[in-house]
């Protein structure tokens, strides 16, 4: 973990993201005293698994149908 004081950090701030980035934590000081760290983030992304809900889920025959006046009426507020 690398400390570095602020003018450093400002100076050569593209540096210290590309270190970040690579995982290494860098510690931003003020008047040797810590104040920030600059640190990476991790994306948790999950893949995408199609098919888990294969079986579980049934789409009613009239999904697509027209729905009765009175429902329309109601979403339209007549």
């Amino acid at each position: 973990m690398e400390q570095v004081n602020i003018y450093e950090a400002k100076t050569h701030f593209s540096k210290y993201v590309e270190q970040a980035e690579s995982g290494q934590d860098v510690i931003i000081a003020r008047g040797g005293k810590q104040v920030a760290r600059l640190t990476s983030i991790e994306s948790k992304k999950n893949p995408i698994r199609f098919g888990v809900l294969k079986g579980r889920v049934q789409v009613s025959a009239d999904f697509d149908e027209t729905l009765p006046d009175e429902v329309l009426a109601g979403f339209e507020g007549r």
